[in-house]
């Protein structure tokens, strides 16, 4: 079990307005702000940090959504706020026939995504 992961990236202040509007429909927010160094989570404690030092080279992270929907407003967000799309919202039946996620490159160029595991309401529950 991964308990937290930790980004490198070049300017806090531009991966922090990216992060904060694209995590928030799936309601992860800032939970830790110190100089240099932030923790986004959506509990009782921050799981995912952007921190100022040598960017992260191509990491791919991938966070939950809950439905469809989300990964869809997820995807908007993140491309409002400057994030380059990599991968529109859509099925991906090769990975597996519930697949449905949709993929962004952050500021410094790492692969971020939302991924709903569950059913279309159109699809019958495996």
């Amino acid at each position: 079990m991964i308990d937290h992961v930790v980004l490198g990236v070049e300017d806090i202040a531009a991966s922090r307005a990216f992060y904060e509007q694209a995590l928030a429909p799936l309601g992860v927010r800032v939970m830790l702000d110190l100089p240099g160094y932030l923790g986004f989570g959506d509990g009782d404690k921050p799981w995912f940090f952007v921190a100022t030092r040598e960017p992260s080279q191509r990491v791919h992270v991938a966070f939950s959504a809950q439905s469809r929907a989300l990964v869809d407003a997820f995807h908007a967000a993140a491309v409002a706020a400057g994030g380059k799309d990599n991968g529109a919202p859509g099925p991906r039946p090769m990975y597996h026939p519930n697949y449905y996620g949709a993929f962004v490159y952050d500021p410094d160029g790492n692969n971020i995504e939302a991924v709903c595991h569950q059913p279309s309401a159109a699809s019958p529950a495996r």
